[in-house]
């Protein structure tokens, strides 16, 4: 018999999820961003869902081939754009959509022969300082771009650093707005915190990513609550024994927690191994029978402990969410000292995967 861990995906909350998008920035075309396999979804498994969109953005070239051949005919934009020259024969082939941030890469379409001219991103750093051309620069890089004759269609792209804090984008959107000004070119700059609070940013693609799955960016629950975003990933298990403590006795690995009193405890089949943070201390919220509670003392690789204190009617076979519908992954990622995204892409693949449209 299979251990009773599972993650359910809910198919539904998708389109829901992409329509509050759409409200949002009604003005804007969608790219649904689905890197790191669809944020540990599994991009085979959730991508018809979002079908509606009208791109997908991502990273990985041997995803976007896999949309491709799966039969999507859409826009497919490649996030940090080819890594070697010899790439392009991929991305002409199945008619990707390439970031631009360095000089080689220009070098290298203007070399490569290609059985039609390729849209671009050129991507401008204006605050950032990953990748991107300098702000000041763009002007020239852009005349350089559309003198390209492997290049068509050219968009400007930026990432906000601080668009779901008390920083937010002012300055960023501010210089690269004054550096682009004189360029006849659509605009793609908000993420998904510019999405949802900065609509000054919208232009005419957004790329959101996190809120898809129905998670903040900015990593608070409350920050959400009344967007209507759903969740999209349910992580379930079960009690799979009680112990009953007398004060002082120690609880898993180094004795972490220690009972203060006598108290009765769960046992729950879920573990780092199967992508939950090890590092998620006492008091990291759980859902058991319907109550919420906490964990106790250090998660094990296939193991983890729950309070019980405050639902005495669990027992052995009780469900436990650990992070869904019921328990917010942010609030367990919060709890963490991590953030929502890393524990979807955590997702161990020993997890059985269920789908609930």
């Amino acid at each position: 018999m299979p251990r009773p861990i599972s993650a359910t995906l809910h198919l539904s909350a998708f389109d829901n999820n992409l329509n509050v998008i759409r409200n949002c920035a009604p003005q804007s075309k969608v790219w649904s961003v689905v890197k790191a396999n669809a944020y540990g979804h599994g991009l085979s498994r959730i991508w018809e869902s979002l079908s509606a969109t009208d791109g997908f953005a991502l990273l990985d070239l041997n995803e976007a081939i896999l949309l491709r051949e799966k039969g999507w005919k859409g826009p497919i934009l490649l996030l940090e754009g080819f890594f070697q020259p010899q790439d392009l024969t991929l991305l002409d082939h199945y008619r990707l959509t390439t970031t631009i941030h360095s000089d080689w890469q220009l070098e290298a379409i203007q070399r490569a022969r290609l059985s039609a001219p390729l849209n671009v991103y050129l991507k401008l750093n204006s605050g950032m300082n990953r990748l991107g051309f300098p702000v000041r620069q763009a002007e020239t890089v852009w005349q350089w771009a559309k003198s390209i004759a492997n290049i068509d269609q050219i968009t400007l792209m930026t990432h906000f650093a601080n668009a779901d804090n008390p920083t937010g984008v002012a300055q960023q959107f501010n210089d690269v707005s004054d550096a682009s000004a004189n360029i006849p070119a659509p605009r793609s700059f908000a993420n998904s915190a510019a999405t949802l609070w900065h609509s000054q940013t919208h232009g005419d693609w957004v790329r959101p990513g996190i809120i898809l799955y129905g998670a903040s960016p900015s990593g608070r629950t409350a920050d959400i609550a009344d967007t209507g975003l759903q969740p999209t990933m349910s992580l379930c298990s079960e009690i799979i024994a009680v112990q009953d403590l007398s004060k002082g006795h120690g609880v898993g690995y180094g004795s972490r927690y220690q009972a203060s009193d006598a108290q009765r405890i769960g046992v729950v089949a879920c573990g780092y191994a199967d992508g939950y943070p090890r590092h998620a201390p006492t008091g990291t919220p759980a859902w058991v029978e319907g109550v919420l509670t906490r964990t106790l003392g250090t998660i094990s690789m296939d193991m983890m402990m729950v309070d019980l204190t405050p639902c005495p009617q669990a027992v052995t076979g009780s469900k436990v969410e650990l992070w869904g519908r019921n328990l917010p992954i942010d609030d367990v990622a919060a709890a963490a000292g991590t953030v929502g995204y890393e524990l979807m892409c955590a997702l161990a693949t020993r997890v059985p995967v269920k789908i609930e449209n």
